[in-house]
């Protein structure tokens, strides 16, 4: 089964952060993406392994 790919947009969505935010969060590689044909995707599993480690950390 295909993992579902995010936009930046949708990622902005569900952090509810700014697209700046989340081009950061990917240059720093806190957040996994790839590139399909020039334009970024973030697998849906990254965002959740994200929140995780957030959650993780502030424990």
């Amino acid at each position: 089964m295909a993992e579902e790919l995010l936009t930046v947009a949708e990622v902005v969505t569900r952090l509810k952060v700014g697209r700046t935010k989340v081009y950061d969060l990917i240059r720093t590689r806190r957040l996994v993406s790839i590139k399909v044909d020039g334009c970024r995707r973030i697998p849906a599993s990254a965002v959740g392994d994200f929140i995780a480690g957030q959650m993780e950390r502030a424990a």
